[in-house]
């Protein structure tokens, strides 16, 4: 029986545990927190920090695993690749490709040596150095941590005199202590996101969707949305394919999934904004599943890739329909308990094909500054873009989230 290391604790990895128990692999999922919801699902627990990369080396040792992999957890992803380096298990790629794909400073630098689009950006360890680089960034910046995911710690600054107050909500987010600041990039139409597949470095299933902003929520840059197939042109798309297949041959990529989040500039340049070797959280890849048909099962093949058994078929066939994620979240700034959270059985009945509520009656409710804030997750479908837009624009009629008085 092949033994499967799932970093990460996350709901999100639900699904893939249970695929990886249906190919006969021994799952264990490890993180520092027990009382996560996905390790009541595995066959054992492992209790180490994803980023104490030592330690998740001596514990896959020590438990002969056959393979790694870090879904929908950003700050396991280096682990995982240096893990399965040291011994000598499949991943996307080699430890030093992942890590710079992981830092956000050290993935800035190496787009803009390679001569790829990319802000100004610079990251630092000093709080108080970023203020002799004023006249050094085009205003507004964004702020974040180098080492963070969905959105946790990100801030758009357009007054250099706020530059400090972003700079502490990007340390508290982060792990490493380093931070990054770049330019603000107006994007034309939407920001894109989707879960990519390489087989021998070759990007073999990317189709991006739209993704949306809560422009009401507490934090604005917080996704809250992704809808499939995207609206960008066959030219731009094809632009940003070509520079993500680049990135991926010089970095020596090999077989695996990753998360992408990419954009057309207002100048109409194609922008690589990330690509982190791991399957996106809000369970990206099944509902891509689910509107591309049976030869696009990212996670089975992710799976297979890391214990070394023979992939399936992926191809990326034409959307089947329109679809949309929709992270169900607090629209307010307020924090509460739920009392109570529903959806109108109408809209339910039309649209919805899959839903996933994590949050329950008695749960504080927090304001949408993050991923992690989210109560649930929705996949819908409609026949059209024109119906999806018209139903999504009034979501907060058709979703209830009621707290307590």
């Amino acid at each position: 029986m092949k033994k499967l290391m799932i970093l990460g604790g996350s709901s999100f990895i639900i699904p893939v545990i249970k695929k990886a128990q249906e190919l006969g692999c021994y799952v264990i999922t490890c993180d520092y927190l027990p009382d996560n919801a996905a390790h009541k699902y595995s066959d054992e627990y492992c209790n180490v920090s994803v980023i104490d990369k030592d330690a998740v080396l001596e514990a896959a040792k020590k438990l002969e695993i056959d393979g790694i992999i870090s879904f929908a957890c950003d700050p396991g992803v280096v682990s995982a690749a240096y893990t399965a380096e040291k011994m000598g298990l499949p991943f996307q790629g080699p430890y030093e490709s992942v890590r710079i794909l992981q830092d956000k400073g050290l993935f800035r630098k190496f787009l803009t040596d390679n001569g790829f689009n990319c802000p100004h950006s610079k990251s630092y360890t000093d709080k108080k150095a970023p203020f002799s680089d004023i006249d050094f960034f085009d205003w507004p910046v964004i702020v974040k941590p180098v080492d963070s995911a969905g959105s946790k710690g990100v801030t758009r600054v357009d007054d250099p005199e706020k530059l400090s107050e972003a700079i502490e909500i990007a340390l508290e987010a982060g792990h490493n202590g380093r931070f990054i600041i770049e330019d603000f990039i107006t994007f034309k139409g939407f920001h894109s996101d989707g879960d990519f597949f390489t087989v021998d470095g070759k990007i073999v299933f990317g189709p991006l969707a739209d993704q949306l902003f809560d422009k009401d929520a507490v934090n604005p840059y917080t996704p809250s949305m992704l809808i499939w197939p995207c609206s960008m042109t066959d030219i731009e798309n094809k632009t940003l394919h070509d520079d993500l297949q680049r990135l991926m041959d010089l970095l020596n990529m090999k077989t695996g999934i990753y998360n992408i989040e990419a954009c057309i500039g207002s100048n109409g340049k194609a922008y690589i904004m990330e690509v982190s070797p791991r399957g996106g959280g809000c369970r990206i890849a099944e509902i891509q599943n689910m509107a591309y048909g049976e030869n696009s099962d990212l996670i089975e093949n992710e799976i297979r890739k890391a214990v070394g058994l023979p992939l399936t078929k992926i191809v990326e066939d034409k959307c089947d329909g329109h679809w949309v994620q929709i992270d169900i979240h607090s629209t307010s700034d307020r924090e509460g308990i739920l009392k109570s959270l529903t959806i109108d059985p109408e809209i339910e009945k039309k649209y919805v094909k899959y839903s996933m509520i994590t949050a329950k009656p008695g749960d504080v409710v927090k304001p949408f500054t993050g991923a992690n804030m989210t109560l649930g997750d929705l996949f819908m479908r409609f026949d059209s873009r024109e119906e999806l837009d018209e139903v999504m624009s009034h979501s907060e009629e058709w979703v209830n989230i009621e707290l307590e008085d």
